[in-house]
């Protein structure tokens, strides 16, 4: 067991100590025992006070090291809700505008053309109804994709053409080269989770004059104190990264997606692409400082990064009509039950509780990334909850829903 005490009771903020106790016990017993997880953290505030925070398992499936608050994770696309945060601090400023066309910022995207049928042998393409813009980047409404397995044909196009390309080219070329291929969809008639976070990012280094690192160390995690979060892990903390693996959807096979400390291939160096929408690692507490900030209106520690308008702005359903994921994004993978959710700007918003079939409050803010992340942030109730393992892919346990059903089950008042 390796649960983190703190000097106030769950009690004293409406939360019950035997249920919060009971969230590490459930995922050690269902998950780490049985060996379909390497661990388990959580963390749980209300009222920016952490009440819950618990570390179980290892950092190997077979062996290893305990975790503990220190243990980095990749967070892949949590990394999203941080880069639509650079650029609403950038909006705020009066830089750049929900409404302004994304080849304002990346020119080769003033020629970009749409599927319109065919194969990849041969295959045809037409003009887009409108330009994309820079809240279609925000709420993945561009028609650009992740070249997913078994999805659009324009996803297999992904697939080799990025194959092709260069291993070491940075954020810039990379956007050129995702305009150069046609989009799944015209810009805002669909919702496809995609590399749309990455082009906002290249629209952040463009209005900003900064490389993205740099300005998410001196503009974002540098004021919030998140000293273990970046784009690698360095030399003098590599042993504190854990080993990530990946579980086939069809066979069950687990197999390791990247070592852990130096045995790490992805990591231990900076990165040439700054991968704006899945290239971060963090910690729960680095993580909680950041959700802390956004749940206190855009504010930590006397320091502002955004307007409580702004934030509250960033919460609501931006889907046309107000439409659910669900309604726009058809089969489409997503980090978030598609069911009562729309998307904000850089996370799914709740706009009906029921149908999310957890509890819940409306305008509750979330994400996940890809090796089983998550976060909410539920304003109703001011409450932040923060869970991570390393396991590949997205939903491969309901661990999300799980953890959501144990955590509103603690509220007392």
């Amino acid at each position: 067991m390796a649960d983190s005490m703190h000097d106030f009771s769950p009690e004293d903020v409406g939360l019950n100590s035997e249920r919060l106790d009971c969230i590490a016990d459930y995922f050690e017993k269902a998950y780490i025992a049985e060996g379909k997880l390497p661990c388990m953290a959580t963390m749980v505030s209300r009222n920016g006070q952490i009440v819950h925070e618990s570390y179980r398992g290892n950092t190997h499936l077979e062996g290893g090291s305990p975790i503990n608050a220190d243990t980095i994770f990749r967070i892949y696309s949590m990394t999203k809700p941080i880069t639509s945060v650079a650029a609403m601090m950038l909006h705020d400023e009066g830089i750049l505008r929900l409404d302004h066309e994304i080849s304002r910022y990346i020119p080769e995207f003033a020629d970009v053309e749409v599927w319109d049928g065919g194969d990849l042998k041969d295959y045809k393409t037409r003009k887009p109804d409108r330009p994309l813009t820079v809240r279609d980047a925000f709420t993945h409404t561009t028609g650009l994709t992740y070249g997913f397995l078994f999805q659009h044909e324009v996803d297999a196009l992904y697939r080799r053409e990025m194959e092709r390309a260069p291993k070491d080219i940075d954020l810039a070329q990379f956007c050129a080269n995702l305009a150069a291929l046609p989009l799944v969809f015209s810009p805002g008639t669909s919702w496809n989770y995609g590399h749309s976070t990455d082009v906002l990012g290249r629209i952040v280094e463009v209005a900003s004059g900064m490389t993205l690192d740099v300005f998410f160390r001196e503009r974002i995690f540098g004021p919030l104190g998140m000293d273990d979060t970046d784009f690698f892990v360095p030399e003098d903390k590599l042993d504190r990264l854990m080993a990530c693996y990946a579980k086939n959807p069809i066979t069950d096979e687990v197999t390791m997606s990247d070592g852990a400390g130096s045995d790490s291939k992805a990591y231990k160096t900076q990165p040439a692409m700054l991968n704006a929408g899945g290239g971060l690692v963090s910690t729960l507490n680095d993580y909680h400082k950041f959700c802390l900030m956004l749940l206190q209106g855009g504010s930590l520690n006397g320091h502002r990064f955004l307007s409580p308008k702004t934030v509250e702005f960033m919460r609501m359903n931006h889907l046309p009509e107000g439409k659910t994921i669900k309604e726009m994004g058809d089969k489409t993978f997503s980090e978030a039950r598609m069911e009562g959710n729309g998307f904000g700007l850089g996370g799914s918003t709740v706009v009906n509780v029921a149908e999310t079939l957890t509890p819940g409050s409306i305008g509750t803010f979330s994400w996940g990334g890809l090796a089983n992340t998550f976060f909410w942030i539920d304003p109703e109730e001011e409450l932040i909850a923060i869970q991570a393992t390393q396991m590949i892919p997205t939903g491969c346990y309901p661990i999300r829903p799980q953890f959501q059903q144990l955590v509103y089950a603690a509220i007392d008042w």
